[in-house]
């Protein structure tokens, strides 16, 4: 007799519960941790479901058609994975960027929910969709449109667009970046500068704060924010460069606007597009986007100021095998994170596994030996994500 897919699922989910429990993998509510990839392929685009296992090591579990097409390329920053755990339910978001929609993956079953579209002038064709969400909404960060649309999260993971506004950078850049914390977003629009809303209502408000940052000014335009991280507490926000070398700027946000951004040089290493901070807010990981390393800066969270730290040697297969890193992950949720997981833009792409260590001023980054690990799926990996997610 035949065993029908449902059922062979079951039983291989079951297997592996059991061979876990015995092998150190991290569990959430009854399924594996996973790390997973946004393939952005051009033609029939998906979603890579990998474990994490012991060691940070990671198994490649599933493979989730999304229904749309992506672009395999865009902006660095442009975070096309968006991980939903609210307590009540469970998601993973994907954006299709040729195809302009977003798919929604219950992670319980991997299964597809949906997918949703904006308005029809909202598109990401040229450089992605951008993606961020609470408990209540999903926001949409249209690169081409320059627009960001509002979504609300219905029970299944599925989505209902509301509307979307239109935005733009000072020196009429596109929306690059968008992080949320609490009822502020803060965006970066890829040319200098970079500006905060008020989503208390759903819909962003501009909090009137858009404005330059100091290294755009100090280097005249050579380098400019990027990515960006909020604090926990939502004190400080930090800014990842584009540039010649490493550079983060931070700015204090704790009056409910955008202060005047101060600018770490933090080292030699090619670009700072991608950043990451540790569980502990101890330090902060930077992807060397055009270089062959990941480095990471000492970060106090009561003051804001960052400091140098250390930098990975070179990672396995730079050039011979992929051109880029892109966005960082964690394996853990607590210290400095454990396995720091790094997209590797490529064609066929890749995820490198590195490891930190630290001890008082000192800190070490290593790749593993089980690095690289291919994504086969994707032509152009850029977006990467963990599930469950920090917790912040």
């Amino acid at each position: 007799m035949q065993m029908s897919f449902e059922l062979w699922r079951r039983r291989s989910l079951a297997l592996l519960v059991w061979i876990c429990a015995f092998s150190g993998f991290a569990f959430a509510t009854g399924h594996p941790r996973y790390l997973i990839s946004n393939d952005d392929d051009a033609l029939s685009s998906s979603v890579t479901f990998y474990v994490i296992g012991e060691n940070g090591f990671l198994h490649l579990d599933q493979r989730v058609l999304t229904g749309g097409a992506g672009i395999a390329g865009g902006y660095f920053s442009t975070d096309r994975i968006a991980v939903l755990a609210n307590g009540t339910q469970e998601c993973v978001y994907a954006s299709n960027a040729l195809t302009g929609d977003i798919v929604g993956i219950d992670i319980n079953t991997l299964a597809v929910a949906g997918n949703t579209s904006g308005s029809p002038t909202d598109s990401g064709s040229a450089n992605g969709i951008g993606l961020a969400v609470n408990a209540q909404y999903l926001y949409a960060s249209f690169t081409t449109s320059n627009t960001i649309g509002t979504f609300e999260v219905e029970p299944g993971c599925s989505l209902t667009f509301i509307n979307d506004i239109s935005v733009a950078g000072l020196q009429g850049g596109f929306i690059d970046a968008m992080t949320l914390r609490g009822n502020m977003m803060v965006v970066t629009y890829g040319d200098g500068s970079f500006e905060s809303f008020d989503i208390s209502s759903g819909t962003p408000i501009s909090n009137g704060d858009e404005q330059n940052s100091t290294g755009y000014f100090e280097s005249q335009g050579a380098s400019y924010p990027n990515s960006v991280e909020i604090t926990k507490t939502g004190r400080y926000a930090l800014f990842g460069d584009t540039s010649t070398a490493t550079v983060v700027e931070v700015s204090d946000i704790s009056s409910g606007k955008l202060g005047k951004t101060t600018v770490y040089r933090l080292g030699s290493e090619i670009n700072s597009s991608n950043i990451l901070l540790s569980p502990d807010e101890t330090l902060l990981y930077i992807s060397n986007t055009e270089g062959d390393s990941i480095s990471a800066a000492w970060f106090d969270v009561s003051t804001g100021k960052l400091s140098p730290g250390c930098t990975s040697g070179k990672l396995r297969g730079y050039s011979s095998h992929w051109s880029y890193t892109a966005e960082l992950g964690l394996d853990g949720d607590t210290g400095t994170g454990g396995t720091i997981y790094v997209a590797e833009y490529g064609a066929p792409s890749s995820i490198g596994l590195v490891a930190v260590t630290s001890s008082g001023a000192t800190c070490t980054l290593g790749e593993l030996s089980s690095s690289p690990v291919s994504d086969s799926n994707s032509g152009g990996l850029l977006s990467i994500g963990a599930f469950p997610p920090r917790s912040f």
